[in-house]
C-alpha cells in the first residue's frame, strides 16, 4: 500500500509486479482495491500493476467536492503523469469503467481498455421513474412536519438504489452527478482495442447496455460470462482470466 497526494487528496495505490506494460485497476461504486484482488495477483506474473481507491472509497480521502465523472478521470490521470505511466492498459469495473471511459476519452493514451460490467450508457426515463421521484419529493415534504420529523429517515431510506441508500450525504451528490452522465459520444472516440466482459444476469447494468456499447465503441469485442451477475468477474475468475490472458497475451 503507497498513499500519494494528488490534487490535496491522500490516494491509496496498491503497486505490484515487474512487467513492462502497466495496468490500471478501477473498481465500483461503493467498491475499493479488495474488489480486485484476484485479478491482481494473476497479472502481477506479467504485469505492474496499480490498484486505486478512487477517491470517496476505501483509504483513500473524499473529494474536496462532489466530482463529476471528468473530475475522477483527472485524478487519474494525475497518478499517470506522477508514476510516469505511458500508455497504460484499464481495467475498470461498473462505475470504474465509466472512470476509465472518460479517461480513455480526454487523454488518447490508453493502449488497451477493459470494462467489466460497465457503467456509461443512460437511458430515457420511463413514467415510473417520475412517479417515484414525485413521490419521493411529495412524502419528503409531508414529513417535514413535526410530528412526523422521527419516522423521516426510516421511511425515506427506503426509496433509492442501494448505491444511493448505502452513500453517505456527500458521496450522494457524487452519485447524482455521475449516474446521469452518458458517455456514448465519448465511446465513439475511442479507438484503442476495448474488451466488454458482462454477466448474462447482470441486473444493474443489463446485458442490453454491453451491446449498446459495442455498436458505439470503433473497435470492440463482447464476452458475456453466462449466469453471472454484476460481479461477472467474480462469478467465474477462472473463465475471465482465460479470456483477458488471450487478449493480452501480446503485451506480456
Amino acid at each position: 500500500m503507497v498513499m500519494v497526494l494528488i490534487d490535496d487528496i491522500n490516494m491509496n495505490v496498491e503497486i505490484g509486479g515487474n512487467g513492462s506494460n502497466n495496468i490500471l485497476l478501477l473498481h465500483g461504486w461503493g467498491q475499493s482495491t479488495k474488489s480486485f484482488t484476484g485479478i491482481d495477483k494473476y497479472l502481477h506474473n506479467y504485469f505492474k500493476v496499480y490498484n486505486i481507491d478512487l477517491p470517496g472509497f476505501g483509504l483513500s480521502d473524499k473529494p474536496p467536492y462532489p466530482f463529476n465523472t471528468e473530475d475522477y478521470a483527472h485524478v487519474i490521470k494525475k497518478i499517470i503523469d506522477y508514476y510516469e505511466i505511458h500508455n497504460p492498459i484499464i481495467i475498470g469495473h461498473s462505475f470504474g469503467g465509466r472512470v476509465a471511459i472518460k479517461y480513455a476519452f480526454l487523454y488518447k493514451d490508453v493502449k488497451k481498455l477493459i470494462l467489466i460490467d460497465s457503467a456509461g450508457i443512460v437511458h430515457k426515463k420511463k413514467l415510473s421513474y417520475y412517479i417515484k421521484v414525485y413521490t419521493y419529493k411529495l412524502v419528503k415534504k409531508i414529513l417535514s412536519l413535526p410530528f412526523l420529523k422521527k419516522y423521516r429517515h426510516k421511511i425515506l431510506s427506503k426509496f433509492g438504489s442501494n448505491d444511493y441508500k448505502n452513500a453517505d450525504n456527500f458521496m450522494k451528490k457524487v452519485l447524482i452527478n455521475v449516474v446521469n452522465e452518458d458517455l456514448r459520444d465519448e465511446m465513439k472516440d475511442i479507438n484503442c482495442p476495448t474488451l466488454l466482459f458482462w454477466g448474462t444476469n447482470d441486473d444493474v447494468t443489463p446485458l442490453s447496455d454491453a451491446y449498446i456499447m459495442k455498436e458505439y465503441f470503433p473497435d470492440a469485442g463482447l464476452v458475456k460470462i453466462p449466469q453471472a451477475g454484476h460481479f461477472s468477474y467474480l462469478d467465474n475468475m477462472p473463465f475471465f482470466l482465460k479470456v483477458l490472458d488471450e487478449f493480452l497475451k501480446n503485451d506480456k
